[in-house]
């Protein structure tokens, strides 16, 4: 059987759909909060975390370079002088997660969500970038016979592990939290009193 619809009635039940399912999407979802609470927790633990390794690269680097010389110096002082920088980073960082409030807005989430899966696949790259420079320092100082070179490529070598395997854990955690989005979503339905979240036992 033919649809009798006119175009111009088909267009304008599409946008009521539209305008509907955005309706749905704009209003603050209770259940989000939980949700983007435990995004903020993840972001709270991974900066602790960082900042651990921060501390104490930096004590052993202070240490250790002034107890040693030459290729082992420069690796400790490299060490201290990169943790510094990822120990202002984990404090801000967890400031804040902890400053953030758990919003219940659709988009928000969404957009929070995404960026911050965004965030780590770019500091990815950047790891892999820090891993290849200091390949390229120690590389280097072999061939010229300078020892601080060797020093400070391997100290950045590893320091780019470390955080291409912290970023990396960081975004598995992320992503497996992002995919239960959609599942939050598909059980909420829009009702004469607002937003109602449908609960299946």
């Amino acid at each position: 059987m033919e649809s009798t619809l006119s175009p111009a009635i088909k267009s304008l039940l599409f946008l009521l759909v539209f305008l509907f399912s955005f309706s749905l999407f704009a209003q603050e979802i209770p259940a989000l909060s939980d949700f983007n609470q435990t995004r903020l927790d993840y972001n709270e633990k991974g900066m602790l975390i960082l900042g651990s390794w921060a501390v104490g690269n930096m004590v052993w680097g202070g240490i250790g370079a002034g107890e040693t010389t030459g290729e082992t110096k420069a690796f400790h002082q490299m060490n201290l002088y990169w943790n510094s920088v990822n120990l202002v980073i984990a404090g801000f960082g967890y400031w804040q997660a902890t400053k953030e409030t758990p919003g219940t807005d659709f988009w928000a989430t969404m957009e929070a969500q995404q960026g911050i899966e965004k965030v780590l696949l770019l500091n990815g790259a950047l790891d892999l970038a820090y891993i290849a420079g200091g390949f390229y320092l120690k590389e280097r100082g072999l061939r010229k016979g300078n020892d601080r070179l060797i020093g400070f490529g391997k100290s950045v070598i590893l320091q780019g592990a470390f955080l291409l395997a912290f970023d990396g854990v960081m975004y598995g955690f992320h992503q497996v939290h992002g995919k239960e989005l959609p599942n939050l979503v598909q059980n909420i339905s829009l009702g004469p009193t607002g937003v109602h979240l449908k609960m299946n036992f």
